[in-house]
């Protein structure tokens, strides 16, 4: 029997960190991986904490990044808040995976606001950059901790007014959870496996408290949220809202 060890992150590999899955495949999987997202209320998660980070301020137009951004769901979904609500946005999906960039481009030909680009975000292109607000979508936990940490301070910096983190709470319920799902809903073996995977390369709250004392910015907002989620704004020049 298959034990869960959610001691430590895992580093096993997922599919989609392959960019060389492209066409119909990714299309497919982008898709069902959004399903699943929306589903389970993920950008939803990310929305409340740009709402926090936002604060009512409609006076400029606000310029947001979305890091890993797949096809551009998340994008879509604040474009239409955002004008919903009164809200300027200038909106920029970043990803490395050109193939992903190309898909996302495809379906946002009907969002004015939102633009896209294939970069790596380690590169100097990417770090001369400046935003108001950067998001990171269940895009974290590809990466090592040591990369985090330095991520983290990089956002930091290139962030006007803070980061949003929204990403998995590694745990076994979680898993098991998931699994049940995937037998009902999910028939994409490639969304099947990676969701699985992406659970054991989650978070504990040790792990992001860990993190958070290497940034140099006090004010943090840490919560967990439906379904096994956490939510962390880092927010910057200004008083913290009430934890």
């Amino acid at each position: 029997m298959f034990k869960i060890d959610t001691t430590s992150r895992s580093t096993e590999s997922e599919i989609m960190d392959n960019f060389d899955l492209k066409g119909k495949e990714l299309k497919r999987t982008l898709k069902d991986l959004n399903r699943i997202n929306s589903w389970l209320g993920g950008n939803r998660v990310t929305l409340q904490g740009v709402k926090k980070l936002l604060n009512g301020n409609k006076s400029r137009n606000i310029r947001i990044v979305d890091i890993g951004c797949g096809n551009g769901a998340m994008l879509r979904k604040l474009s239409g808040w955002g004008k919903r609500n009164g809200y300027l946005f200038e909106l920029t999906g970043i990803d490395a995976n050109p193939h992903a960039i190309k898909i996302a481009m495809q379906q946002s030909e009907q969002y004015p606001d939102i633009k896209y680009q294939t970069l790596n975000i380690f590169s100097s292109e990417f770090r001369e950059m400046e935003f108001d607000i950067i998001l990171c979508t269940l895009t974290l936990h590809h990466f090592k901790d040591e990369e985090i940490i330095n991520l983290l301070r990089q956002f930091t910096d290139q962030s006007n007014q803070g980061v949003v983190i929204n990403d998995l709470h590694r745990t076994r319920t979680a898993y098991i959870l998931f699994k049940a799902f995937c037998a009902f809903f999910v028939h994409n073996s490639i969304a099947r496996k990676d969701g699985l995977i992406s659970i054991l390369r989650g978070f504990k709250k040790r792990d992001l408290l860990r993190y958070q004392q290497h940034i140099p910015v006090n004010k943090h907002g840490l919560y967990w949220k439906w379904a096994f989620r956490y939510l962390w704004v880092i927010e910057k020049n200004r008083d913290i809202y009430e934890r």
